[in-house]
């Protein structure tokens, strides 16, 4: 983690500037973290195979609820339209924030490939700050896309915030609450 993987082309490098005394080791990401690792491990085998596998879950689940929805339903069978309603706006919500992951975390993967298979190219520096802004960002995006979108995640998150932020508390939730109601 702190160079050992590049060690011996720091050495070649110290040596070549005849440098004396042990090598010392820029602490940057790039010299400490091997660019073949970041692509081939985490981008092509952590990242874009679940990706583009959840994308096509989630493409079939899409499909799958608008067929239920176009289906004629007998009378007996209770109110499947509300049903599937809820099941299409949770998926929507899910997507969503598959959709911000991807838009978070692309980024910074492309400019790491660019790095391991165009080492000579320019990368500029505000383009690698906004994309680890990104992924940083990822995280602090999901409670608010759950708050917006999920009307018991928007409850429980006002009333923790009024108990421990504007010090008044807010009545007990009510358990017998509607599964979602429709934002939308």
């Amino acid at each position: 983690m702190f160079g050992w993987n590049n060690l011996s082309e720091v050495e070649r490098a110290w040596v070549a500037n005849g440098s004396v005394g042990e090598p010392v080791i820029k602490c940057e990401f790039e010299k400490v973290i091997s660019m073949e690792y970041m692509v081939y491990f985490n981008f092509f085998v952590w990242v874009l195979p679940p990706l583009l596998l959840m994308v096509l879950i989630y493409l079939e689940v899409f499909y799958l609820i608008r067929k239920q929805l176009n289906k004629k339903v007998s009378a007996s069978s209770g109110d499947p339209q509300k049903y599937y309603g809820k099941e299409l706006k949770i998926a929507k919500s899910l997507a969503l924030i598959l959709f911000l992951f991807a838009l978070s975390w692309l980024p910074l993967h492309i400019l790491n490939c660019i790095t391991l298979f165009c080492p000579t190219c320019q990368k500029p520096s505000i383009l690698i700050y906004i994309a680890i802004f990104l992924t940083h960002g990822n995280s602090a995006m999901n409670p608010i896309v759950y708050a917006f979108r999920i009307h018991k995640f928007r409850v429980t998150f006002l009333k923790i915030w009024n108990d421990h932020f504007r010090c008044r508390p807010e009545p007990p939730i009510d358990d017998d609450l509607p599964e979602e109601k429709a934002d939308d």
